[in-house]
């Protein structure tokens, strides 16, 4: 069945859902206090709920409790089954370190496109501290055994910032003082700054040193914990409103470290009328928006919005500095251009992002998303600047991250 979206004019107001991001870390932490923790306002999504089970085959206890979770332990243990991390690459390259403190082996995997997600920086990086790893070809199925060996890692932080977060969550708990090396150019840096937000929160103290961080053995202490809204999520219905309308977000805080709320500035830059109140943000379409060029290095989750934000700006706009996004939910540069050239724009894919001239409107057509919840989000909102409507595929991928998207995006006045 085909979900079929065909523009209009966006009015309103809407919250997002909670951050995917903090609501993966949350659980894990809170698995790895050993205590009881009340996690509020958590995202309940395919993603998320992959980590709450990863946990419970660890020994946690995860259950619902007045719309949020709680999360108690006493001690986790090596996996009692394979982890099946569905579609959620966080799920598996966070759970990758916390197996490699067990000396039993753990074995990962997940759906047709987490098996061709990278793996082998993150898998290299706990060969070389000792531990046994084997996996296809450096994707999944993997496995790991533990524990790690030495008081030194290094990690390429090159491809994903997610192999980072992983080896920093797992080093209080090896027992002896750890230095995390980071190599390449990190990619994502304001998701490795939210972990170690958390794990401050949690009792974890990380000292950033000048080319890592230092970790000394230390254990995650109970909490309870609140998940702030998700700006990856607000870009969405933020930009809805600067292309047809005006719409509003409530619940974000512009202190937080989310990378993605950048998403603001780049709304003002392409000309939109943009105002911030308390935790209200607010955009208002302002005519046609002029070109910009992007550095998305930091803020790969917002590419596809992006694009189709730029895709009928005046001028040429340049997206770059982000070549991880070939190894996304899909290669999400080409999936990104193949879809938008489909719609009518005039997109050319590059190592690192891509080159858009902006056309007045875009035409409309059927896209092929995927499954890829990013992808069919950016494609629904381009039909708010299509001539014709915006036809794909009805497979609720947005619950990935995004559960109501349809209905919110209805609510304010999409046509779908």
């Amino acid at each position: 069945m085909d979900l079929e979206f065909n523009g209009g004019s966006t009015v309103g107001s809407v919250k997002v859902p909670p951050s995917k991001s903090y609501t993966h870390r949350a659980i894990l932490m809170a698995a790895l206090s050993g205590g009881t923790c009340r996690i509020s306002n958590p995202l309940d999504s395919f993603d998320t709920r992959a980590t709450a089970d990863a946990v419970r085959s660890m020994g946690a206890k995860v259950e619902d409790a007045d719309g949020g979770l709680l999360i108690s332990s006493n001690g986790l243990h090596a996996p009692d089954r394979t982890i099946d991390v569905l579609n959620s690459g966080t799920t598996m390259r966070l759970m990758a370190g916390i197996a490699a403190l067990f000396d039993s082996e753990t074995t990962i995997t997940g759906d047709e496109s987490i098996r061709k997600r990278p793996m082998g920086p993150l898998l290299e990086a706990l060969e070389g501290c000792g531990v046994e790893c084997g996996s296809n070809d450096g994707k999944a199925p993997i496995t790991i055994r533990g524990p790690v060996k030495s008081d030194r890692i290094e990690i390429d932080g090159s491809i994903s910032s997610q192999f980072v977060s992983s080896m920093l969550m797992m080093s209080p708990l090896v027992g002896r003082p750890m230095d995390i090396v980071l190599t390449g150019k990190t990619v994502s840096r304001p998701y490795i700054d939210v972990t170690t937000l958390m794990m401050g929160r949690f009792g974890i103290d990380v000292k950033e040193a000048q080319n890592g961080f230092h970790i000394e053995p230390q254990r995650y202490v109970p909490c309870d914990y609140a998940v702030p809204s998700d700006f990856s999520s607000s870009a969405f219905p933020l930009v809805a409103g600067g292309l047809s309308g005006k719409v509003s977000v409530d619940g974000l805080d512009m202190s937080d470290p989310q990378g993605d709320k950048r998403i603001v500035d780049i709304l003002r830059d392409v000309g939109c009328d943009v105002e911030v109140s308390g935790g209200r943000v607010t955009c208002s379409a302002a005519g046609r928006p002029r070109a910009c060029d992007v550095d998305m290095s930091d803020i790969p989750d917002l590419f596809p919005i992006v694009a189709v934000l730029m895709s009928t700006a005046e001028g040429t706009s340049r997206l770059y500095g982000a070549p991880q996004l070939r190894f996304k939910e899909s290669d999400r540069i080409a999936s990104v251009e193949k879809m938008l050239s489909t719609l009518g724009a005039d997109i050319r894919g590059t190592d690192d992002g891509c080159v858009i001239n902006g056309v007045k409107r875009l035409k409309g057509g059927r896209i092929e998303h995927g499954g890829d919840h990013r992808l069919m989000m950016s494609a629904a909102v381009a039909s708010l600047i299509s001539d014709g409507p915006v036809l794909m595929e009805d497979d609720g991928c947005w619950n990935v991250s995004y559960p109501g998207f349809v209905e919110q995006m209805r609510s304010i006045g999409m046509r779908c």
